[in-house]
């Protein structure tokens, strides 16, 4: 299935760039090019892309709260755009507010033709665009910032069992479904089933949702 994607961008090098990087890779077809925040929520509406390529820092409206627009609507059929954040540098400070405005992930503006294509189709299939050495930084700035678990997030957990919580905890570490398996020594179905309830009981869209919870509740805390 063709992935459509939809380039939001102020600077026109960059747009161009990444359309004709895209443009050429296999299952992947750019949507269309957006020139600020305010103009991505428009045309993420009109084109329905399956991914948003965001910048966070454009003009009229920045990156942080288009995804947070993009992300809370949604088309006729109920489908919403996954949004993956484009920024400089990996320690962006923006980066914690824009996986909370709802990105399901970020990458790096110098990343490869391959990465590029590789993070679009993984964001499409609804998994989280977050290394492990990335998502310990993560979960270290969550603790900097001094974050008191929200009573509200917190009893939303109680409706997890004990091995969905210890699931969660592992997306929350940056793990896919297959070394949780291997770490839980169950089938890699077992915990795709796993997940698919944590979402449906948490009533959230993916894995980076379930993350940003768990971080959120102290369900995971920097070593």
């Amino acid at each position: 299935m063709t992935v459509r994607v939809l380039i939001a961008d102020d600077q026109m090098m960059v747009r161009e760039g990444f359309s004709v990087l895209l443009g050429a890779q296999p299952g992947i077809e750019v949507a269309g090019e957006a020139v600020d925040g305010r103009d991505a929520v428009g045309k993420a509406a009109a084109l329905r892309p399956d991914v948003v390529l965001m910048d966070i820092r454009m003009p009229v409206l920045g990156g942080i709260e288009a995804t947070r627009e993009i992300t809370a609507g949604g088309g006729p059929d109920g489908t919403v755009p996954r949004v993956l954040v484009l920024t400089t540098y990996d320690l962006d400070e923006y980066v914690y507010e824009a996986l909370r405005a709802g990105a399901s992930g970020f990458l790096l503006k110098d990343a490869s033709a391959r990465q590029l294509a590789d993070a679009v189709r993984l964001v499409a299939a609804g998994d989280a665009l977050l290394a492990p050495s990335v998502t310990r930084r993560l979960i270290s700035e969550f603790a900097r910032m001094d974050r008191a678990p929200r009573p509200p997030a917190r009893a939303r957990l109680r409706d997890l069992t004990e091995r969905e919580t210890e699931v969660l905890a592992l997306v929350a570490q940056g793990l896919s479904n297959a070394e949780i398996a291997g770490h839980l020594v169950v089938a890699e179905s077992t915990i795709k089933t796993h997940v698919s309830r944590i979402l449906v009981k948490l009533d959230l869209r993916d894995r980076t949702q379930a993350a940003v919870v768990a971080w959120e509740t102290r369900l995971v805390t920097p070593p």
